[in-house]
Parts: structure tokens; sequence; C-alpha cells
């Protein structure tokens, strides 16, 4: 007899942009296995893919059949290298309204399947191998069980193009430790594999072959347990929930061996940097070779350091001004509260000059060379932070915000400009 779970997931297509099917386990079980489906774009993430994704997981929790899931992309490149947005770039002109239609649909759907995702009674299970950036990010944060490898390559870029670290960015680089999060929001720093296990990223490092036998030890699990618990203990302290069963699963699989983490070789001087002031502190040291030198002579001389420093210098000031003032603004906010805020200055970004400008330069164009609207000095004047703070002003009137239903009038970012 086929449920029906089973007859949405047969009717995927090859040519889907998300691919969804289920693998049966030993004991009777199903684990459902979500693929982005867009390897010639590295898997960039888009509003059919969000909702092909957060319709999936809705289904498959109320399958009962369906004990874990895991989330991988095609191809052998990347998981998910960020968004798609070069729609998003042809929605942002002169003409366009404020706020964006395109935009809000756009970051109102990524922005609810990463809270989806936070918030999923099941285990998800991140294959993080490739590249992970941007979109991707959120995806690996929304995660309970994260694997990466020795081919893990992440960051949140968006300095490059004039955003800013969102996709719930803004909560989990404020988790990381000594301060490494803003850094590598600063400056786009491009990590790997054991970063992310000390950046609260990721719980295990297996080799990109062990796949298969990942798989096999889950099959092999005995989710009866995890089936037969009462619901209404807590799924993920209760020694046979599905969360331990897939923990210990994982557990048993060797480590492998991956790259040494850059993060922690230069933490200490990543941390004297970023509490070395204010942000016009941290720019005078990132922007002198010498200032870098006499912080920190190995950090100054690796190659990894001197590209995110170099990222830093030819990436966009009001990216920095406003990855630097959320870093400290979220301190105390929740993610909800951190996703709503972040649509707010995602929409205000598609309004302002510097994305734009920053895709057609990088994507559009090619010529690496994008004209930025405003100084790293002009964002700090009296005038640039009224500028800055603006971003987080609810754009949309009373009652029309893409996450309006999560916050009260009074949470931060809530307030209407109409």
């Amino acid at each position: 007899m086929t449920t029906a779970i089973e007859g949405a997931v047969e009717k995927s297509t090859a040519d889907a942009s998300v691919l969804f099917r289920t693998e049966p386990t030993d004991c009777g079980h199903l684990i459902g296995i979500m693929t982005l489906n867009m390897p010639k774009s590295l898997n960039a993430l888009s509003v059919e893919m969000c909702q092909l994704l957060s319709q999936q997981l809705e289904q498959w929790e109320g399958d009962e059949q369906v004990v874990a899931l895991l989330l991988k992309g095609a191809g052998d490149k990347a998981f998910c290298a960020g968004g798609d947005i070069r729609r998003l770039y042809d929605s942002m002109s002169a003409t366009a309204p404020m706020p964006n239609p395109y935009a809000t649909d756009f970051f109102g759907h990524e922005y609810s399947l990463y809270r989806q995702m936070h918030f999923y009674p099941k285990p998800l299970i991140l294959w993080g191998d490739g590249i992970i950036m941007g979109g991707g990010m959120g995806l690996m944060a929304g995660c309970s069980h994260r694997l990466v490898t020795e081919r893990t390559r992440f960051a949140m870029p968006e300095i490059t193009i004039g955003l800013f670290p969102d996709a719930s960015g803004s909560w989990f680089l404020q988790r990381m430790p000594a301060k490494t999060g803003l850094f590598l929001g600063l400056t786009g720093a491009m990590c790997n594999g054991s970063d992310a296990l000390l950046a609260n990223l990721a719980e295990y490092a297996v080799a990109s072959s062990d796949y298969d036998a990942i798989m096999q030890r889950l099959k092999q699990s005995d989710w009866q347990p995890a089936a037969n618990a009462d619901n209404k203990e807590s799924y993920k302290e209760n020694n046979n929930s599905a969360h331990s069963i897939v923990s210990r699963a994982l557990a048993a699989q060797p480590v492998a061996e991956i790259p040494a983490s850059k993060l922690a070789q230069h933490w200490r001087a990543i941390q004297q940097l970023m509490n070395s002031g204010g942000l016009g502190d941290i720019d005078a040291l990132l922007q002198s070779d010498e200032a870098l030198a006499q912080l920190d002579a190995d950090f100054a001389a690796d190659s990894w350091s001197q590209r995110a420093v170099a990222t830093y210098r030819h990436g966009c000031p009001v990216t920095t001004a406003l990855t630097y003032a959320l870093y400290y603004k979220v301190t105390d906010l929740s993610l909800e509260q951190v996703l709503y805020l972040e649509a707010n200055v995602a929409v205000h970004c598609a309004a302002n000059p510097d994305f734009k400008e920053g895709v057609r330069a990088l994507l559009i164009d090619k010529d690496r060379n994008p004209q930025w609207s405003r100084s790293l000095a002009d964002c700090l004047s009296s005038e640039g932070q009224a500028y800055i703070q603006q971003h987080f002003v609810n754009p949309y009137a009373k009652d029309e915000h893409p996450l309006g239903d999560w916050l009260g009038d009074e949470a931060l970012g809530s307030q209407s400009v109409r």
C-alpha cells in the first residue's frame, strides 16, 4: 500500500529543483531524503525551492513512518552556495515599489523556512559536503545534526555584494566563540569543516566518501523506541528520542581527517582585533598591513588572513556598518526576532543602491569593480548612522509584514514606518 507521502515522493522528477524520496530502515520506518537539485548554479536557493522544502517538511512531520530527514545538494561541488539573487537583481530598479514585492516574497519564504527548520520536531541531518555560503548557511544552521567533510568550504561573503550576513547569519555569527563570527561577517573569510565544528555549525567530521556508510548506519538503527515514545516528552532530552538515535549512529562513524581550523589557529588575533575599540578602530587595523603585523605577525602573514583582509578592503562599507550594528543589536534577541529584523534590513537593501551595484559587479557585468555609494567614514558620521539605522525600521504598512504573525507590536523592528 502506498501512503500519501510516498506517492508525493514518487512524483519527484529528475529535473525538479528539489528532489524528495524515502529510504526504508531495517525496522520498517522511513528516512526522508531532500536533495537540492540545481548543481549548475551550485544549488542556489530560490523561492520555489524554499516552498518545496517547507511543504515537504510539513508533510513528513505528520507522517509517523518518517523518523528522520537528511538534506544534501546535488553534484560534488556544493551543498548550497547561497540564494538565487539574479532574479532579485532584476527586480531592483529605480521604479520598483518600496517594499519590493519580489524581495518580500524571496526573503519571506526563505526566512520562514529557516524558522520551520529550527523548530522542527524530527532530526534534520545536513550532509554539508562542498561549498556552503549565504542561504546555504541558513539551511545549515537550521539542521539538528550537521556533517562536514574534507571538502567543506563555508563563508558569509555578503560584503562582496552590498547585502549583509542574512539568512539567520546575525543569529549564528553571534554564537561563535571569541567574536570570530563578527570577523567572518566583516571579512567573508572562507572556512573549512574544522572551523564549522569550532563555530557551533557542525557536530561530525566524516569523509566525503562516507555517505553510503552513514546512510547504512541510520537504516540499521533501532527506531522502535523513538516511534513508541510519548510525543509529549522532550524530543531531544529523551535518551530514546529520534535525535539521540541519530546522534549515536553518526558518532559511530569513524572521525575523518579534515583540514585544521584557521579560526583555532588565529582565534587570539581575531579576538584582539574585534575588541580593539569601535568599528572605526577595527577598520583602522584592517586597513593597515603594518598594524596587523604588530598585532600578530603570524596572522598577518597567513594567506588565509590576507585573503580575508583583502575582501574586507574591497567590500561594501554599508555592509560593514550593517554587519557591525546587527552583531550588537541582536545580542539578546530570539531567533524569530532576528529573522524579523533581518527581513526589514534585506528589503531596505533591495531598495538602496549598494546591493544592486554589488551584484552587478560580481555576477552581471563581472568587472569586480563596484562603485559603492558611501565610504565607511560616511557611514560613521551622524548622517550616515541615521542611514544605517533606517534599515532596521519595518518598511511595511500595518499587518503587511511577511513575518508579521511572529512578534508583538512592541518587538524590536516591528514598528511600521507607515
